[in-house]
C-alpha cells in the first residue's frame, strides 16, 4: 500500500462552476480551453494585428430590464463589433465579465446566451473567457472582443484631411428614437425602432481599406462623434441636414424627433472619411459589402479648416442648434 493520503473525487462542483459549464461551454471556443483553467490560450492569425477592444452595459442605462434576454448578450457583442468594423478588422474572439444579480434566474441566462449563440454563428467567432460574479446592485455586462487585420491596414480615427467628405452608413437615429419608444413616447406601430434599439447591425467587413481615411462607430450620436472625429483630426466639419439619411419610420416621428435622431446615439453605423480622389466610386454605387450583406453609405458633410467643431447645415443653409449633442459616460 501506498503511504499517499486518498481523498474521494469530489463530485459537487461550486454553484459558479456549474452556472458556468450549464450556460456557457456551447459558446466556448478552442482558445477557451473548455472554461477550465485560468486564462485562455490563443494564437493570432499569422501575419496579423491584433485589434482589442472593450465595451460594458449596465441594465437601466444601456438596456432596459424589459428587454429580451436574448437582445441583451446580442446587443453587447455587437457593440463590440462595431468597434471592429469602424477598423476595418475581423472578429476572432470574445471575453465576458458579468456581476450578477441573485434574484435574476437561470432562465434569463439560457435565452441571454440564446442570443449570443446566434450572432458567433452570424459573425464566426467564438467565446474565449472570463469572469462572473454576484452584485446586490443591477446586472453588469463587460464585453471584450479581439480581432484581427493586416498590419498597417486598420483604419484609425487620425487620417482625415481637409477637403474629405464625412460618409455615413445606414441610417441614422433609429435606435435612440427606439428607445423612446420603448419607453412610451412616441408610437412605433411597426416595432422597426425597438428593434433597431435592442439588436444593432455592425457592419463587420465593411471594406474601408484603400478608401476611407479614418473612421469611428456612431455609439454617442451623430454629432458628437463626429466632432470626435473632426478633433482628432484638427478640423471642422460641416454636416448637411438634408443629406442625413433617416429611414421611413424615422421621418414618420417628424421634426421634433429630428434633434434626437442626431443627438441620441445608438446608431451603431460606421462613420467614416474619404479623400475626393475616391469619392467618384461611391457616389455611382452607394452601397457597400459587410458580412450581413449590402449597406447603403451616404455622403453627409466634409471636413475644414475654416471652422473647428461641428456645423449643421439646414435646408435652407443657416446653422441649426442644438440643447445637447449626444451622449455623456461620466
Amino acid at each position: 500500500m501506498s503511504g499517499l493520503l486518498r481523498t474521494p473525487p469530489q463530485t459537487d462542483l461550486p454553484a459558479e462552476f456549474v452556472f458556468i459549464k450549464q450556460h456557457f461551454a456551447k459558446l466556448a471556443g478552442p482558445a477557451a480551453l473548455d472554461l477550465s483553467d485560468d486564462a485562455a490560450v490563443y494564437t493570432p492569425p499569422p501575419g496579423k494585428d491584433l485589434v482589442i477592444a472593450a465595451d460594458a452595459m449596465v441594465e437601466n442605462v444601456h438596456f432596459l430590464p424589459t428587454d429580451p434576454p436574448e437582445t441583451v448578450g446580442r446587443k453587447l457583442l455587437r457593440c463590440n463589433l462595431s468597434d471592429l468594423a469602424a477598423m476595418g478588422a475581423k472578429p476572432e474572439g470574445w471575453l465576458l465579465t458579468l456581476a450578477r444579480p441573485k434574484t435574476l434566474p437561470d432562465t434569463w441566462f439560457a435565452q441571454f446566451c440564446n442570443g449570443l449563440e446566434q450572432d458567433q454563428k452570424i459573425f464566426s467567432l467564438s467565446l474565449m473567457g472570463g469572469d462572473t460574479t454576484s452584485t446586490k446592485g443591477p446586472l453588469v455586462l463587460s464585453l471584450t472582443i479581439l480581432g484581427s487585420v493586416i498590419p498597417g491596414q486598420a483604419i484609425k480615427r487620425r487620417g482625415a484631411r481637409e477637403g474629405d467628405g464625412l460618409w455615413v452608413t445606414g441610417m441614422i437615429g433609429d435606435g435612440a428614437l427606439g428607445l423612446q419608444a420603448l419607453l412610451g413616447k412616441l408610437t412605433d406601430a411597426s416595432g422597426h425602432l425597438a428593434d433597431r434599439y435592442r439588436l444593432p447591425q455592425p457592419r463587420v467587413g465593411l471594406p474601408l481599406s484603400g478608401i476611407a481615411s479614418a473612421a469611428m462607430d456612431i455609439s454617442d450620436g451623430l454629432i458628437q462623434d463626429a466632432g470626435h472625429l473632426a478633433r482628432e483630426n484638427g478640423l471642422g466639419v460641416v454636416l448637411h441636414a438634408s443629406q442625413i439619411p433617416l429611414s421611413s419610420a424615422a421621418k414618420a416621428c417628424g421634426d421634433k424627433w429630428f434633434e434626437t435622431c442626431l443627438t441620441g446615439g445608438d446608431d451603431y453605423e460606421i462613420l467614416f472619411s474619404v479623400p475626393p480622389e475616391h469619392e467618384a466610386t461611391l457616389l455611382q454605387n452607394p452601397v457597400m459589402a459587410t458580412v450581413a450583406g449590402p449597406v447603403p453609405v451616404t455622403r453627409i458633410g466634409h471636413f475644414c479648416k475654416q471652422q473647428l467643431g461641428v456645423t449643421v447645415l439646414g435646408r435652407d443653409g443657416a446653422e441649426m442648434t442644438f440643447a445637447h449633442h449626444g451622449w455623456s459616460h461620466l
